[in-house]
């Protein structure tokens, strides 16, 4: 038995079941005189053991759609007066009854592990009842009043819980897979380890509910109010959010995934640790969102995905060197190097290797596109400099009017083969002041020759200049 189950258990379970199905009883009893002629008249059930007792038989297999008789069955409540075990037997002998607790009075009561698979037990009232693991998939709950009642481990596969009262609610466990919730009052509700992948939660209040290590996958939560929520380590990956309201949620090594956060509210959200990746963030409020840990120095950003990269930066120090490498050791070298030409390749590595750098090379052998443009860009953003080899990879040239004029911090030095002429497209390129002149080199074992002198020497000395460094 679970700690919630002990506390309701321990001091009542005597009296409990015997006092709230005589609650039921005394409510159904009062409005017996208006429904005699309807019991009556209703169809009996198959099998029934208690005469005298109609059943008021529903048309669809979701009773909740049927309205015309908004009140418990007598026969079902003179049942369900016999115990969870009597009950139980009673649906494995007849599966196909159609339970109606409609509006039944289940304050209080012990209805743990009792069978309320596809019972309509709409507008009931199950205030502070204990419904742990109690089988209701399919059940029709909406508008049901389940305010304080413990339904940790149920199985609500499919249950319809709309507009239902589930505010401070035991859910702990709970099999709410694909279960419908929408507008549900979930204040305070403790669903910690639930089951809500495939839910419809849109427009349901869930402010200060405890959703830790909940599985909200795929569920959605669209126009939710998620205030003051606690979703640290929840699932919440490929869940539809948007619109939501989480101002002050915790959301703490929580997994957003391909999550839809389009005009949500995140303003003041806790999001260490959390793995956001694919996010759908067009509309959404991000300020203030809180990097760190309760007991450190707060620190606020106001981007979810620079959040995670910004606290690793922090607080890892591998991170922080791979930070510093591409900052401030990434060179790019761009150029054609056939096989025949791949000694100028290994020697600009190597020398750009003894001098700390990282080169990253880029090959002009396959045709120019618009990824390949997008791809040098970034490359190029990211280089302290860069080393243009123009030598039969006039293309090149194209890439350089897209990247040189908006990069004022980094510096380009050029080669190009003797006797090749440089192209009429360079002028532009040279009028920048980041671009040094073109090397000229006669041989490959010319070029490595000088390459310390005259390449790398004056492209780095130009890269401090820009940066302000001696």
């Amino acid at each position: 038995m679970s700690e919630i189950d002990s506390s309701h258990c321990d001091h009542r379970r005597a009296a409990v079941w015997t006092a709230s199905v005589s609650s039921l009883w005394r409510g159904v009893a009062q409005r017996r005189e208006s429904s005699d002629a309807m019991a009556t008249a209703a169809p009996r059930i198959a099998g029934a053991t208690t005469p005298g007792l109609a059943y008021h038989l529903h048309p669809t297999e979701y009773p909740h759609q049927h309205r015309d008789a908004p009140m418990a069955n007598d026969e079902h409540v003179a049942i369900l007066k016999k115990g969870v075990a009597a009950w139980n037997e009673w649906r494995d002998q007849d599966p196909k009854v159609r339970v109606d607790l409609t509006e039944a009075y289940l304050d209080r009561a012990n209805l743990s592990e009792a069978d309320l698979s596809k019972a309509n037990l709409s507008k009931a009232n199950l205030s502070k009842a204990l419904l742990m693991e109690a089988v209701l998939m399919r059940t029709d709950l909406s508008e049901a009043n389940l305010s304080g009642a413990s339904l940790s481990a149920a199985y609500l596969h499919k249950a319809n819980l709309s507009e239902a009262n589930l505010s401070g609610a035991y859910l702990i466990g709970a099999k709410l897979y694909d279960a419908t919730l929408i507008g549900a009052h979930l204040e305070a509700a403790d669903l910690r380890e639930a089951h809500l992948n495939g839910a419809d939660l849109s427009g349901a209040n869930l402010s200060e509910a405890d959703l830790r290590e909940a599985d909200l996958s795929k569920a959605n939560l669209s126009k939710a109010n998620l205030s003051e929520a606690d979703l640290s380590k929840a699932n919440l990956s490929r869940a539809n959010l948007s619109r939501a309201i989480l101002n002050g949620a915790d959301l703490r090594a929580s997994v957003l995934v391909e999550t839809d956060l389009t005009d949500a509210d995140l303003t003041g959200c806790r999001v260490h640790g959390v793995s956001a990746w694919g996010l759908k963030l067009e509309g959404t409020k991000q300020q203030n969102l809180v990097i760190t840990h309760r007991d450190e120095p707060e620190i606020t950003v106001d981007n979810i995905e620079v959040a995670q990269f910004i606290y690793l930066m922090l607080n890892n120090q591998k991170v922080r060197e791979v930070i510093d490498t591409i900052t401030s050791k990434v060179v790019l070298i761009l150029g054609r190097f056939t096989p025949e030409r791949k000694q100028v390749l290994d020697g600009l590595r190597n020398e750009l290797r003894k001098r700390n750098y990282l080169p990253v090379m880029f090959d002009f052998e396959k045709p120019s596109s618009q990824t390949t443009d997008e791809t040098i860009t970034l490359l190029a953003r990211m280089a302290r400099f860069v080393i243009a080899d123009l030598s039969d990879a006039k293309s090149i040239l194209q890439e350089l009017r897209g990247i040189v004029p908006d990069l004022p911090s980094v510096a380009v030095q050029p080669l190009i083969l003797i006797p090749q002429e440089e192209p009429g497209m360079f002028d532009f390129i040279r009028k920048y002041p980041w671009v040094l002149e073109p090397y000229r080199y006669e041989t490959q074992k010319h070029l490595l020759t000088n390459l310390e002198k005259s390449v790398v020497d004056p492209a780095d000395a130009k890269a401090r200049e820009l940066r302000g460094l001696r």
